[in-house]
């Protein structure tokens, strides 16, 4: 077994488990703009706060996301000319697709820690529960890290397929 394949279920588990945090936290956005909703319509009224909530879950909930897709292969692509292309070629287009994706993960991460950085240095608060909105970069930031480690590790990955020569297939006698 090789480094990477020992390395690849920790990366797996870390991504999974962040993707169900993520989903837990959609769930919870979910049911408070149900109840907010519902509350608005039985006169009660809202759940103060519940844009804010939902913009920062949301946001939290989409990095948390990236990782694990990645990980699974999971962006899309445009397979109409790679089916025409061997192992090799294709791995050799992964290759470049995952040093092209790691490059704009780790631009996401770096101005997202930027962005906290400056949220948390001028004391900036949510407009009605108040709440440090850095606090939302900060929780965002662990996936951007995490979902720059698996672009990185996705290279890594890309470049073992690639030099990996494809079995030979079985020579027919005509």
């Amino acid at each position: 077994m090789t480094v990477r394949h020992k390395i690849e279920p920790l990366l797996e588990k870390a991504a999974q488990t962040l993707a169900i945090a993520g989903g837990l936290v959609m769930l919870a956005l979910t049911a408070t703009t149900v109840i907010s909703i519902t509350g608005r319509a039985l006169g009660v009224g809202p759940i103060p706060g519940d844009y804010e909530l939902v913009e920062a879950g949301t946001a939290f909930a989409i990095f948390t996301f990236l990782p694990w897709c990645h990980l699974k292969r999971g962006h899309v692509t445009v397979d109409l000319f790679m089916s025409q292309f061997g192992p090799r070629v294709n791995a050799g287009i992964d290759i470049v697709a995952n040093l092209l994706m790691s490059l704009a993960a780790g631009l996401i991460a770096w101005r997202l820690w930027l962005g906290m950085l400056d949220k948390q240095a001028y004391h900036e608060t949510s407009f009605v529960l108040q709440f440090p909105l850095w606090w939302a970069y900060a929780a965002s930031l662990i996936g951007a890290v995490l979902f720059v480690v698996i672009c990185l590790f996705s290279v890594w990955r890309s470049l073992d397929e690639f030099l990996v020569r494809p079995p030979h297939s079985a020579v027919r006698e005509e």
